[in-house]
C-alpha cells in the first residue's frame, strides 16, 4: 500500500488519486468515481470532491493508498 502525504487537513479525492499516479488526469479520475470504480474505506465513492483525511484508504483497479499527515 503506498502512502500520499498531505500537508494541509484533507485531500479532496480526484486530488490524490492524481498525486499517487491512479489516473492520469482530473477527467479520469471523474469518470471512474461517477462509474462508482473507487472505494474509500471499502465504501463505493461517487463524488470526486469527497474530502480525505488522515487515515483514509482509497482502492481502485488493485491499487490502494493510504492518506497521511
Amino acid at each position: 500500500m503506498n502512502e500520499v502525504k498531505i500537508k494541509d487537513e484533507f485531500i479532496k479525492l480526484g486530488q490524490a488519486m492524481k498525486l499517487a499516479g491512479m489516473v492520469g488526469s482530473g477527467v479520469e479520475a471523474k469518470i471512474v468515481i461517477e462509474d462508482g470504480e473507487v472505494t474509500v474505506n471499502h465504501e463505493v465513492v461517487t463524488q470526486r470532491g469527497k474530502k480525505l483525511h488522515n487515515g483514509d484508504v482509497v482502492s481502485y483497479h488493485g491499487e490502494t493508498i493510504k492518506i497521511v499527515q
